[in-house]
C-alpha cells in the first residue's frame, strides 16, 4: 500500500505539522489509521439526558421565585419563613437552597432531570397559590391579576405581579423544553401543594403582622400600618 508523507517547505523533510495520509482514501494518525478507529470505538453514542449547557430556563424560574422572595423582604414584608428563623437566617437558607438548585439545573443526569422538574413543578404550584389565595381582579385577556397581597399594598402590585408571572412562565417553558427523562408525574405531584402553599401563606402572614407590632424590625416595617391578626 503506497503512501504519500507531506514534507515541509524548502527542506524537503518529512513535515511534522500533518499525518501521513493514506493514498486509498484512507485517513489516521498512523500508518494504518488504527488510532482514528479507536477513537470512534471509544466515542461515547449514549443519550445524553439534558441539553449542552445545562437547563436555563429552569434556571431563570429560581432566578424568578428567588425574586419574588426578594421583592418581599425588601418591600417590608417578610419572606417565607422569616416568622420561624428570623430575618438573618431565612435570607441565608434561601440563598443556599438558590445555590444548590441552580447548580442542579446545570448537571446533566437523570436525578437533575427529576429535581428539575420538581422546581418548575413547584414554581407553578407558588404562582397558583398566590393568585388563588389573595384578592384578584380579571385582566382584559381575563387573566387575574393580584390586588393585595401579603401586606404589600396595592402601589406594589404591578411589579409584584409581573414577577410572579415570569417565573410561572419560564417554569411552564422549562417543562415543556427542558425534560428529559421525567414524565409530567413529577410536575402534576407539585400542583399538588396548591392547597397547602396557601394555608401556609396566610399562616405565615398572620404571624408576620403579630411579630411587626412585637418586634417590630426594618423586614416587617410595611407590615405595622396593618393591625395585627389575632
Amino acid at each position: 500500500m503506497a503512501e504519500s508523507w507531506p514534507t515541509g517547505p524548502r527542506t524537503g523533510r518529512i513535515s511534522d505539522r500533518a499525518w501521513p495520509v493514506r493514498v486509498d482514501g484512507g485517513t489516521g494518525n498512523g500508518p494504518d489509521g488504527s488510532a482514528l478507529a479507536s477513537a470512534r470505538r471509544d466515542r461515547p453514542t449514549g443519550p445524553r439526558t439534558g441539553p449542552a449547557g445545562g437547563r436555563p430556563l429552569t434556571r431563570l424560574t429560581v432566578a424568578g421565585l428567588t425574586a419574588h422572595v426578594v421583592f418581599e423582604l425588601g418591600a417590608g414584608v417578610g419572606m417565607p419563613l422569616a416568622s420561624v428563623l428570623g430575618p438573618v437566617a431565612t435570607p441565608s437558607l434561601w440563598a443556599l437552597t438558590t445555590g444548590c438548585v441552580w447548580r442542579i439545573a446545570g448537571a446533566e443526569h437523570a436525578i437533575a432531570d427529576a429535581l428539575s422538574a420538581m422546581v418548575n413543578g413547584f414554581g407553578i404550584a407558588a404562582v397558583t397559590a398566590h393568585l388563588g389565595g389573595w384578592p384578584t381582579r380579571r385582566t382584559r385577556i381575563g387573566l387575574p391579576w393580584l390586588t393585595e397581597c401579603e401586606g404589600l399594598g396595592s402601589e406594589l402590585m404591578p411589579l409584584y405581579n409581573t414577577t410572579l408571572y415570569l417565573s410561572g412562565v419560564t417554569a411552564l417553558l422549562a417543562l415543556i423544553r427542558e425534560k428529559r427523562t421525567t414524565g409530567p408525574r413529577l410536575p402534576a405531584a407539585m400542583l399538588g401543594l396548591v392547597p397547602v402553599l396557601i394555608a401556609f401563606q396566610h399562616w405565615e402572614h398572620r404571624r408576620l403582622r403579630r411579630q411587626a407590632h412585637t418586634r417590630p424590625g426594618w423586614w416587617t416595617r410595611r407590615l405595622r400600618r396593618l393591625e395585627p391578626i389575632p
